[in-house]
């Protein structure tokens, strides 16, 4: 994206791709500019910690962080920035995705990670909540947020109607 990036997206593997463009697409759909990378708590730790604490400077105001299994990405990322960080559990594994959570939503008190829910829909979340918070000082995305919140609303409407024939 031209401007520049406002939310930095993370992920612990290329694999985790397909859930966190669910990120992606809500930010392009409200015109928010991000960018998207691929780094492991694990395999990557000293890459990992300089994303995380170089994103301030580099202008970014949110950091999501996609990861499965052990799911440390989320909580080293908050533990290097100051940055609001967003952590989406990833589905798989050996308890679908319920380590992820664990994980990423058991942080020790000093260090907070907003955590959604496993998999797509806390991807979509993340990146809605993204736009909550960035709408606080953005009175096009307040709007934008709100009118989405009313095709939704108007969308359910419709679908009821036509079910009731």
């Amino acid at each position: 994206m031209a401007d520049m990036p406002k939310v930095l997206i993370m992920m612990g593997s290329d694999s985790d791709l397909p859930v966190m463009q669910e990120a992606a697409d809500i930010l392009v759909k409200f015109g928010v500019a991000y960018e998207i990378r691929i780094s492991s708590a694990h395999r990557s730790p000293v890459r990992t910690m300089a994303l995380a604490s170089e994103a301030a400077g580099r202008g970014i105001r949110i950091i999501i962080a996609g990861a499965g299994m052990a799911a440390h990405l989320a909580g080293v990322v908050a533990a290097k920035t100051t940055l609001p960080v967003i952590g989406v559990p990833m589905p798989g594994g050996a308890l679908n995705g319920v380590d992820a959570l664990y994980s990423t939503v058991q942080m020790p008190g000093g260090i907070p990670v907003a955590t959604m829910a496993i998999g797509k829909a806390g991807a979509k979340n993340a990146g809605l909540f993204c736009i909550q918070i960035l709408a606080l000082n953005d009175e096009r995305l307040a709007k934008a947020l709100n009118d989405y919140r009313s095709d939704m609303d108007k969308e359910v409407e419709a679908k009821d109607a036509a079910l009731q024939g």
